[in-house]
């Protein structure tokens, strides 16, 4: 092998001061030589100056050395002129260091050669780049210009790379660089890096050491631990004290510790309730990663576990378009199991009548889109809807329902209507028949618990109401949809019947609840949900908050439409009549229901006597004051309708308007005797509704015409009757 360029360079010079002893004026000829061969190799500028100096002062001493020979002189003369050679080589020397950096002997795996790896050049380069400088890219500052990184050492074995070094500066300075710093640049975490302690190094000298690749730490299984999902469950599971005693696992799938399905089977015997919480903490897994799938025989039980979510990415409402309507059998699509089939909901009993639905679910659980969905679902399946909603505006599909209670007043009066249609029904409907004439009606109550509580202003006329309507209105085709934010026996109004009720008579969802609220155990236990803790279900899938912390500053998006994946809206467990709660997602709304509606109005409630008299009825308190004594037929409640307002309760209402009122009872299907202030008023409400061009209801009415709506409802239905107005869904307008 020949010399390398760094040899060539340094011994160069030597061999200049050399050869004029011998070759006389051919040192010219080898000075020029060595220049050459130094720019060919591609030295730096400083470097191949100090190398052609010393050539020259090499070449002069040469030919004077070789002129004194030739003409006799002293040859101690001509040895002497060799001194002026060998002080320009020592001088180039210096100048080789000072302008090439030292060479760091490689470690293991970095070559038999003398100079830098590839790797320790990238190394140096990166931190002169980032930390120290002098290179830098434009418009980025220096981490600690001046900082340098010296004896630098590689370590390189198999899967592990590191290196060390001493961050070095000026005597007088203090190194600021940071291990923060240092795994920032090399793109690493913090706690690869270790700095020396400054308490125990000079403030300008700071040992170093980075671990840039690290080996996979190799999990150390003591002997005779259980590794596979059947030992693991034979050990924690099987065990008497485990979730589920007794029981066989057969793996049917397996993909990896955290992806696999199986069977768990005990031999003749039910497996029975499972809890979910104790399973999971037998596998020690968090609840949302078990699935368990109910099988044809009550001793087996599918069991899935999940790394990523079978139901992360959803099922769009607008693929499934066709499956929302209501089936034969009486059933709607609701969303998608975890084994990815259909979840259905029913809604009607063929033979029998109407079914109900329990809907629990807190805030941002995905509880109103549901309620959405179920609308749309009604209407395309030519269900009329009465919509009882507490909190005013929730509900973005509400211009689908027949009649729509908008408010908390409002709300109450919408399921005093639904109760009258159940009256009115059970008046025309001497014995029970399937299919009838008239449609069948869902009564949607919202936020039930504002209505139900015992802090509710309408709390026991609303429990007696209700607890009515789910035992008796089946059968005469009206299903009661109630939801809730918790399944507390208090938002029910501390009533057993209802729920017992909702969950007889139809189907169960419940959502992700806040926490210490979501239990469905001891006093709120529901059959078929043992064990579930609908607080568990996390708002955020895993991995969505590191999504979360990447921030984009560029503007708000307006639109920009959110995705499954932004969290589990809609995840949740969906129990139907005679099964286990199984876990399920609802559709994701990637368009407006209501926009698949078609267009078409809502559909209508029959031509009857309730409805004839509706907003007379939905003012109509159908309990006395202490609670009891519900109205029990339909004629006392016409009869009721009728008086309201009573002369007494007009008599004893405000008159903010000054306006001269004669009381009078109002007469079903004919016009009330009309009086001056009567007549007052209404020309009012017509130049407001007018003027207006919207639709109001009637205490924004009364509250522009600065009177109560008690003054205001009588007159709206009499202008209603002379055509002069129109009601749709709780509103009023200008005819």
């Amino acid at each position: 092998m020949g010399p390398t360029r760094a040899q060539f360079i340094q011994y160069a010079p030597a061999a200049l001061a050399v050869v004029p002893l011998v070759a006389g004026p051919w040192s010219a000829l080898a000075a020029a030589v060595a220049g050459a061969g130094a720019w060919a190799v591609g030295v730096s500028a400083p470097v191949l100056r100090s190398l052609i100096g010393c050539g020259f002062t090499a070449t002069g001493c040469g030919i004077a050395a070789h002129e004194v020979l030739a003409a006799g002189g002293n040859p101690l003369i001509a040895l002497g002129l060799a001194a002026p050679a060998g002080a320009a080589a020592l001088a180039h020397r210096r100048n080789l260091v000072s302008h090439i950096p030292a060479l760091v002997p490689t470690a293991a795996g970095g070559g038999a050669g003398g100079g830098l790896t590839s790797q320790a050049q990238l190394i140096t380069a990166w931190w002169k780049e980032f930390i120290s400088g002098p290179t830098q890219t434009e418009g980025r500052k220096l981490i600690q210009a001046g900082a340098n990184l010296e004896h630098l050492a590689l370590e390189a074995d198999g899967d592990h790379v590191s290196f060390t070094g001493i961050i070095t500066l000026p005597q007088g300075q203090q190194v600021r660089v940071r291990a923060a710093d240092i795994a920032a640049v090399y793109q690493i975490p913090v706690s690869q890096v270790e700095l020396g302690d400054p308490k125990h190094y000079a403030p300008n000298a700071l040992p170093v050491t980075v671990q840039l690749k690290v080996p996979a730490a190799q999990p150390q299984i003591a002997a005779g631990t259980p590794t596979t999902p059947e030992e693991v469950w034979a050990a924690y599971v099987a065990v008497p004290e485990g979730a589920m005693p007794g029981t066989t696992l057969s793996v049917t799938r397996y993909d990896g510790p955290l992806d696999w399905e199986g069977v768990a089977t005990r031999d003749r015997r039910a497996i029975g309730t499972v809890n979910l919480q104790d399973l999971a903490g037998n596998l020690e897994l968090e609840t949302i990663q078990i699935a368990l799938a109910p099988g044809d025989k009550p001793s087996q039980m599918g069991v899935r576990v999940m790394r990523e979510h079978a139901l992360m990415h959803g099922t769009m409402l607008s693929l499934v378009v066709n499956e929302l309507s209501m089936d034969s059998r009486g059933y709607i699509r609701a969303g998608t199991y975890v084994d990815g089939r259909a979840a259905l909901l029913p809604l009607a009993q063929p033979g029998s009548g109407a079914r109900h639905l329990y809907l629990v679910g807190g805030s941002r659980s995905g509880k109103s889109g549901l309620l959405e969905q179920i609308l749309l679902s009604a209407h395309r399946s030519r269900i009329a809807v009465v919509l009882a909603s507490p909190q005013a505006g929730t509900i973005a599909g509400s211009s689908l329902s027949a009649y729509l209670g908008d408010g908390l007043d409002e709300a109450m009066g919408a399921l005093r209507l639904a109760y009258a249609m159940m009256l009115d029904r059970e008046a025309r409907y001497r014995s029970p028949s399937f299919p009838f004439t008239d449609p069948l009606v869902l009564v949607v109550i919202d936020e039930a618990h504002m209505l139900l509580s015992v802090s509710s202003p309408y709390h026991l006329e609303a429990k007696a109401i209700v607890e009515q309507l789910t035992r008796r209105s089946l059968k005469r085709g009206i299903g009661v949809v109630l939801a809730t934010q918790t399944p507390l026996a208090e938002d029910l109004g501390n009533s057993t019947v209802i729920r017992s009720q909702l969950l007889i008579g139809g189907g169960a969802v419940f959502l992700r609840c806040a926490k210490g609220q979501g239990s469905l155990v001891g006093a709120n236990a529901v059959e078929g949900a043992e064990g579930i803790d609908l607080s568990m279900i996390p708002s955020q899938w895993p991995g969505q908050y590191a999504k979360v912390a990447d921030r984009d500053m560029s503007g708000l998006a307006t639109e920009a439409a959110a995705a499954p994946e932004d969290g589990t809206f809609g995840l949740g467990y969906l129990l139907t009549p005679g099964s286990q709660a199984v876990q399920f997602r609802s559709l994701h709304l990637d368009v407006p229901p209501v926009s698949l509606a078609g267009g078409e109005r809502p559909v209508g409630i029959e031509d009857c006597d309730a409805w004839r008299e509706r907003d007379a009825i939905t003012q109509t308190p159908m309990v006395d004051k202490r609670g009891k004594n519900l109205i029990g037929s339909l004629a006392d409640l016409l009869a009721a309708a009728e008086g309201a307002p009573s002369s007494q309760e007009l008599a004893a209402c405000p008159n903010p308007a000054g306006l001269h009122v004669v009381t009078g009872p109002a007469r079903s299907g004919g016009a009330p005797a009309a009086s001056d202030g009567q007549e007052l008023i209404k020309p009012r409400i017509l130049e407001l509704l007018r003027e207006q061009s919207i639709p109001m209801t009637a205490e924004t009415i009364a509250r522009k015409l600065g009177t109560s709506a008690k003054n205001i409802k009588p007159r709206l239905s009499e202008l209603k009757k002379r055509d002069e107005v129109t009601n749709e869904n709780g509103l009023w307008r200008a005819a």
